[in-house]
Parts: structure tokens; C-alpha cells; sequence
């Protein structure tokens, strides 16, 4: 994202500022995220479906200001995709998966797919690695058990902001 906003500032200045917002929204609604799902296990609605039309216009009018279609199509389907891959995970093993984590899904897909398929892909595995590591070290210190329920949210907002930072 970073690179995305390097590259619109000197190609299309009009596209820096949606960008710039968008980013500030991810920061902000996924530091909040992270911290109530850290504390809770619980992504609250009030945050999430408000965020929802806010990427969309905020990512869908620098890309529309960049005139980068591709950037438009993908955070588009990047956003629907991350959905429908949580929520089949959440249908299968109900238990292990929540549906706030599904629904914030798909809004970190759109900021990932307004970059490229990479980054989402990239996202996906750091998310699934820094939790299973955390999850292996709560059971190895016998704080968790194989059943028990972690906050997933933290470790998408992490994956997700790794992907942003990382150039390509």
C-alpha cells in the first residue's frame, strides 16, 4: 500500500487522498478490532458494517481517480472471495471460525485485492501461520487445549498489515 501510494502521488495526485483516508480507516478500525477481539472474542457489527461502504467508496475512488480498473475489479472480488473462503470455513467447523471473523474477511480483501492477488494471498498465510503459532504455544503452555476458542481477528488485521507494508 505503501508503494500504491508512492506511485498515485507522482502518476495521479487526486487519488492520494481516498487512499490516504482508507489507510487511516484500516489503522484505526483494525487496531480497534484486534484489541476488542483480543479482549472479548467478539468484532462488533457497529465497526465492521459501517467499514463496508466506506473501503468500497474510499478504495473504489482511487482507483477510479487512477483510472486503475484492474484495482477496482479485484478489491471487488478480493473482497467477496476472503468472504466466501472464512465463511466456507466457518460452515464447515462452525466452532472454529466465527462470523465476525468472516465478515472482516471480507473487508481486508478489499484492501488487499485493491493491490493484487499476491498480497491477499500473502495476508492469508501470514494470518494462518501467526495464529497457529499462537495457538500451539497457548497449548504447549497448557493455557489452551486443542478445542479451545482464540480471537482470530488480531491475527487478520496482522496478516493484512504485513501485506500492506510489503512492496511488489
Amino acid at each position: 500500500m505503501i508503494d500504491a501510494l508512492g506511485a498515485l502521488r507522482t502518476d495521479h495526485p487526486a487519488a492520494v487522498v481516498p487512499l490516504v483516508l482508507a489507510l487511516l480507516l484500516f489503522v484505526v478500525n483494525g487496531a480497534r478490532l484486534a484489541w476488542i477481539d483480543a479482549r472479548t472474542r467478539l468484532l462488533p457489527n457497529r465497526i465492521i458494517f459501517p467499514w463496508y461502504p466506506a473501503t468500497l467508496v474510499l478504495l473504489g475512488a482511487a482507483a477510479a481517480l487512477s483510472a486503475d480498473w484492474g484495482a477496482l475489479l479485484r478489491l471487488a472480488l478480493a473482497g467477496i472471495a476472503l468472504f466466501a473462503f472464512y465463511l466456507l470455513l466457518h460452515l464447515v467447523q462452525p466452532g472454529g471460525m466465527g462470523m465476525g471473523d468472516v465478515k472482516l474477511a471480507g473487508i481486508l480483501g478489499m484492501y488487499l485485492g485493491f493491490l493484487t492477488w499476491e498480497h491477499l494471498l500473502l495476508a492469508t498465510l501470514v494470518t494462518f501461520v501467526l495464529g497457529g503459532l499462537f495457538g500451539t504455544a497457548m497449548i504447549l503452555a497448557r493455557r489452551a487445549t486443542r478445542k479451545s476458542a482464540i480471537a482470530f481477528g488480531p491475527f487478520m488485521v496482522a496478516g493484512a498489515a504485513a501485506a500492506l507494508v510489503v512492496a511488489g
